[in-house]
């Protein structure tokens, strides 16, 4: 079974920059596909990034090609979103996804294995 924990979230301002992070335990890390997602009130759950654990597989939203970075620390056990630029529709609980299965890519809400609880980032002036 595979636990995740997010933290990091928070207030920022337009334009400003948040780090958010997922601890994760349980499973083979090696080979999860771990994912950021965030959903908004009223809107549906909507993939942000992925990665596949050794970082040789990717993807990106291209709303936040350029501003958001995933990574992670094997030493940690711990995954990153570096977020910069944020803007007010932005806003939403950011979420840590895995799966044991498929590739970045593919990587979807609706064959996401392990959710977080979520973090919320909010994003105002």
């Amino acid at each position: 079974q595979v636990r995740l924990v997010e933290s990091g979230g928070g207030w920022v301002q337009p334009g400003g920059s948040l780090r958010l992070s997922c601890a994760v335990s349980g499973g083979t890390l090696g080979s999860l596909i771990m994912g950021w997602f965030r959903q908004a009130p009223g809107k549906e759950r909507e993939r942000v990034a992925a990665s596949s654990w050794a970082g040789n597989n990717q993807y990106y939203a291209d709303s936040v090609k350029g501003r958001f970075t995933i990574s992670r620390d094997n030493a940690k056990n711990t995954l990153y979103l570096q977020m910069s630029d944020l803007k007010p529709e932005e806003e939403a609980i950011y979420v840590c996804a895995a799966s044991r299965l498929g590739s970045a890519l593919a990587m979807s809400a609706e064959n996401v294995e392990y959710w977080g609880q979520g973090t919320q980032v909010t994003v105002s002036s």
